[in-house]
């Protein structure tokens, strides 16, 4: 195992009525539940062979029997007043406990597999920050090899003012940008991809 690579998945606890509120808007709650749950998955499944180190940051409370086996994943909370505060104490609990390359990811890529992680992860040896690009004006995926503070400050998140303002935080750096992704948050970003079309069926 790669003992100095360190993995951050960022999560919501699967419950109905919370999470994917946007998608919920047009399939309702219990199909956006569905559909996260199914997300969620594909997480594990391109993750849990990864030969790194691991953490789970669970949005509410630590599942101790869910879908992210304990053996391969350390479970933490998220700890911050909103989204870049969470993300900068994952990142700085993990810096301080001595890993030297660590990327963030959330929970809701259907469009990514274990490749992209591994090549993000490869990136790093000969760059400073590397960055996946969302279709939204956000990003899927974030790694650093350094504490970089300023890109978690004043942004507005969820919004498509993110990636453009953490560019500008970094453009006197090497940052590796990888290819342009698409997270799932509305109806819009799955409704022409066959994977999802079991749920969309239900409505």
């Amino acid at each position: 195992m790669n003992s100095k690579n360190l993995l951050l998945i960022f999560t919501r606890n699967p419950e109905l009525g919370k999470g994917k509120t946007r998608l919920a808007a047009t399939v309702g709650n219990e199909t956006a539940l569905e559909i996260y749950k199914f997300l969620l998955s594909h997480t594990v499944e391109i993750t849990k062979k990864l030969n790194i180190t691991k953490q789970v940051y669970y949005s509410e409370n630590i599942w101790n029997n869910d879908i992210w086996d304990n053996n391969f994943y350390q479970k933490k909370i998220q700890k911050g007043t909103d989204l870049g505060e969470r993300m900068m104490n994952a990142f700085k609990d993990g810096f301080n406990t001595g890993f030297e390359k660590i990327i963030i990811i959330g929970s809701d890529m259907h469009d990514l597999n274990q490749e992209d992680l591994e090549n993000a992860f490869s990136a790093l040896n000969t760059n400073d920050f590397v960055i996946g690009p969302a279709e939204d004006g956000g990003y899927y995926l974030l790694g650093m090899k350094n504490l970089e503070a300023s890109v978690f400050n004043d942004k507005k998140w969820g919004t498509e003012t993110v990636l453009k303002a953490t560019l500008s935080n970094l453009d006197n750096k090497k940052i590796k940008i990888l290819e342009e992704r698409n997270d799932v948050d509305v109806y819009e970003d799955i409704k022409d991809i066959d994977a999802f079309q079991p749920f969309l069926k239900k409505i």
